[in-house]
């Protein structure tokens, strides 16, 4: 497949019908139940570290290529805010660097395949199911997808995939301990990640959930 093709497809799979449902989800849930964050409405808030070993593929992204460790910020949450022990679209927010210049990643439970990587999916707990950011990243490489993949207790093996192909190790998230509670206004749309760059598109498709968002915070 070529790249021109493999990124229609990306787009048209992934950007489309997840974009879309996502900003259906956040309208209708905030007029359901109105309220600060209309989804992700309670969450921990955990300390983490990042451990790097790199990628064996070069992106263009520093962050995916070099072996380093980061000391993160992890925010675990239920979308829909359903019960403990129902199944519900877990989501796992990372943020990395000062408050004051944050870069925000963020991952939702789906399947790991080449079409289920786009599709939320419901599950009891937030290792239950992989993980991905849904829609992909521009990158020299082309359009890049990461995920986070349970691998251990309160450990996700980090990956990113070129589209629809094979998912490459590049770090392990490891969880640490409650942090105390406070606010925190996850934003992948604002707070980029330096090298992965928003398709326009993808812009398009996701602001209008995180403007929903906005609004409902103030």
């Amino acid at each position: 497949m070529s790249m021109s093709s493999m990124t229609g497809a990306v787009r048209r799979a992934g950007a489309g019908s997840t974009g879309l449902a996502l900003a259906a989800m956040t309208r209708a849930t905030a007029l359901l139940r109105p309220a600060r964050k209309p989804l992700h409405p309670d969450g921990e808030i955990r300390s983490a570290r990042i451990r790097r070993h790199g990628s064996e593929i070069p992106t263009g992204v520093a962050w995916l290529d070099d072996a380093g460790e980061d000391e993160a910020t992890v925010r675990v949450s239920r979308a829909v805010g359903l019960p403990q022990g129902w199944p519900d679209i877990h989501g796992l927010a990372l943020r990395l660097g000062p408050d004051s210049a944050p870069a925000d990643l963020l991952f939702a439970s789906t399947g790991r395949g080449r079409a289920s990587r786009f599709l939320l999916t419901a599950g009891r707990g937030p290792q239950d199911r992989p993980m991905t950011t849904l829609l992909p990243y521009r990158t020299s490489l082309g359009p890049v997808l990461l995920g986070a993949f349970p691998s251990a207790l309160d450990s996700y093996e980090l990956c990113w995939a070129r589209g629809a192909g094979a998912w490459l190790s590049f770090g392990v998230l490891e969880l640490g301990d409650p942090a105390p509670a406070r606010e925190i206004s996850f934003d992948p749309v604002r707070n980029r990640l330096g090298g992965l760059e928003q398709y326009p598109v993808v812009t398009r498709l996701r602001e209008p959930s995180y403007r929903s968002a906005r609004r409902s915070r103030t």
